[in-house]
């Protein structure tokens, strides 16, 4: 089948007008308009927390972009406000993620999508709605479900030529592909000497979502942090969920994107011209002062609730978006360190072996003599995400715990 798809491939870049195979320079780029029109109406979040209902809408055809480099979002607290009268063009997230994912197709016929109803159905949270019917089934590839089989089939593509984008119907589906994820995926670059590379991203739905129930409530972080040889990073807007995707597709390294499933309908005006992210950096969300907030995917927006708290209480934090899960920033983490000299962690993860426990361990080794209190970690509980909304609330922080833990370590 890898070969299938490497022959797919060829034929496809017999086709294309243009291609640089630099990684991070694009020579032609053909922006073409997204349809976004859609019967009845959709319910929106918007970055500021202000609920909408829109109609359907269409996106304008944009012409000749232009790369930003070094496109690392820099937000103060004042940034979520509405940004119509900005330029740009606004998308849900997963409309982000999908343009993203276009642009990249568009630009390199090697890339290819890989998963369970990722073709004409659009995938489970319709990313790749569309894609089928201008790129073709064989490069949106339908699959079984079969997770094993269609991710060990995805990394042979690669090592054979090929970029596939593997969509993980569910985050938590896809430890039925661990081995493959773990002993191929992460080590295949290694054990080969060199040989092959494994430029594969997988990406998918995961975190706690509205009673979802425990199976469907997963956060995999801590099952992939310790596998030699692969990134993982972790969206929490429109802006930098296209950013990441296409510098996870132009990554030599195998990525694992996760992306929550309760920001999806979140909106945002993202710039008409080409950028990406660094799959490396951390985002400053808003400067401060008196303690580094830690942070990362949904519970971004629980900190940023909670600032608004703290910053009527007399407090000033600065909040922190890590992003970059696998390896993490920590020469943005620790500048902030050295200015503040207290750090909160929050994150949806389990605290045990979770992100936040090796961010903690991290920061005690390289910051250790800045610290004027205990790193403090504020986690999900280690139990299986009840079904009954009021219990799943329970198990994961709320902003009045991150008030409360703040208090604390400044007093």
């Amino acid at each position: 089948m890898a070969t299938l798809l490497q022959g797919i491939g060829a034929a496809a870049a017999l086709s294309s007008t243009s291609l640089d195979s630099k990684r991070f320079e694009v020579s032609s780029l053909k922006s073409l308009p997204i349809q976004t029109a859609r019967k009845g109406r959709v319910f929106v979040v918007r970055s500021d927390s202000r609920d909408i209902t829109l109609g359907s809408s269409n996106n304008k055809a944009r012409s000749s972009p232009k790369l930003v480099a070094n496109a690392v979002a820099t937000k103060n607290e004042g940034s979520t406000a509405s940004t119509t009268s900005k330029p740009g063009h606004e998308l849900l997230l997963f409309e982000a993620l999908r343009e993203g994912l276009e642009e990249e197709m568009d630009r390199d016929p090697t890339v290819c999508v890989v998963g369970e109803d990722v073709g004409h159905y659009g995938g489970s949270y319709k990313v790749t709605k569309g894609l089928a019917t201008k790129f073709g089934d064989l490069r949106v590839l339908d699959t079984p479900i079969a997770e094993n089989s269609f991710t060990g089939m995805a990394i042979g593509a690669a090592m054979t030529g090929l970029r596939p984008v593997i969509e993980g119907m569910n985050m938590g589906f896809l430890l039925l592909a661990f081995n493959q994820i773990s002993n191929n995926c992460g080590m295949l670059h290694y054990t080969s000497g060199g040989q092959f590379k494994i430029p594969v991203v997988i990406r998918g739905p995961g975190g706690v979502g509205r009673q979802l129930g425990a199976e469907h409530s997963q956060r995999l972080e801590s099952y992939f942090q310790s596998i030699p040889g692969i990134q993982m990073v972790a969206c929490s807007t429109p802006y930098n969920a296209k950013g990441l995707m296409k510098a996870a597709i132009r990554s030599e390294n195998p990525v694992i994107l996760f992306e929550h499933v309760l920001l999806y309908n979140l909106k945002e005006r993202i710039p008409d011209e080409e950028y990406i992210c660094s799959l490396e950096e951390a985002e400053m969300v808003r400067p401060g002062e008196h303690i580094t907030i830690l942070t990362y995917s949904r519970m971004r927006y629980h900190v940023m609730q909670a600032a608004k708290t703290l910053v009527n209480k007399g407090y000033d934090p600065e909040v922190i978006d890590i992003r970059s899960l696998k390896p993490f920033d920590l020469h943005t983490i620790g500048n902030s360190i050295k200015k503040t000299h207290r750090v909160l962690i929050v994150e949806e993860c389990m605290r045990t072996g979770g992100i936040g426990a090796s961010l903690t361990a991290a920061i005690n080794e390289n910051f250790h003599d800045y610290l004027d209190a205990p790193v403090i970690c504020l986690s999900s509980q280690d139990v299986p995400t009840p079904y009954a909304g009021t219990l799943e609330e329970f198990t994961i922080v709320q902003p009045a715990q991150i008030v409360a833990a703040v208090e604390k370590l400044c007093q």
